[in-house]
């Protein structure tokens, strides 16, 4: 803590990230230090701030350009993904491929995912985006469903997340279901999630579990829909 007191004291860049693109906030997210995340907000850390880099393979753009200067070879970058090298002839000299790391794996969802509720707790109160989503799809919430972290759904819900589909095609009944936790089915529930709602495969949560406990809670919301 007094070591990152100290470094933004003389000028260290809150928003500085490492080449996956996971920031200094993300970072104590992951950890769940609690007074670090407060100090980086504080210091103007983004709460939202998506991990998104570059791969080592990137550094591969930096030898393209240092040989077409040696080489007489020239550069022709086909997309925003893939560079070329070409002899004076038009024949292929070597290609390489530059990747980017764009995940979307905000704070709030890796902090969800290490079950760390006290600091979804604060970044949510700090604006974070309850229903932002990773490029898989998945949500803060249905992976703490998936989890099965209470403490953490708790929060969550707290703050009115989506409890439908999401663009992936599953819910977060539906994750919570596979995940096992007959708590994380209750409270969900109990928040109004739909228990006859059919993910992309077209299943029912009750299709994924052969949990009789889970069972019961979800055929008697089931019953109560149906009324």
């Amino acid at each position: 803590m007094r070591v990152v007191e100290t470094l933004l004291k003389h000028g260290a860049n809150v928003h500085d990230q490492l080449y996956d693109g996971a920031t200094s906030l993300f970072l104590a997210a992951q950890g769940g230090y609690l007074d670090l995340i407060r100090l980086l907000l504080s210091s103007g850390a983004k709460v939202n701030q998506p991990r998104q880099g570059k791969t080592g393979f990137h550094q591969g753009f930096k030898f393209i350009l240092s040989l077409s200067s040696s080489q007489n070879l020239v550069v022709s970058c086909q997309s925003c993904s893939a560079c070329c090298l070409y002899q004076t002839d038009g024949s292929c000299f070597a290609c390489y491929f530059i990747f980017f790391l764009k995940d979307g794996t905000a704070p709030l969802w890796i902090a969800s995912q290490m079950g760390h509720s006290e600091v979804v707790r604060v970044m949510l109160l700090r604006g974070a985006e309850r229903d932002a989503t990773r490029s898989d799809g998945t949500t803060a919430l249905l992976k703490a469903a998936n989890k099965g972290y209470s403490d953490v759904i708790e929060e969550l819900l707290k703050f009115s997340p989506t409890l439908g589909l999401l663009k992936n095609g599953t819910s977060a009944l539906h994750a919570a279901v596979l995940g096992g936790s007959a708590k994380a089915v209750a409270l969900l529930i109990e928040a109004g999630a739909d228990p006859l709602l059919r993910n992309k495969k077209n299943e029912l949560p009750s299709d994924l579990t052969k949990n009789e406990r889970i069972l019961r809670l979800l055929q008697t919301r089931e019953k109560h829909r149906k009324s």
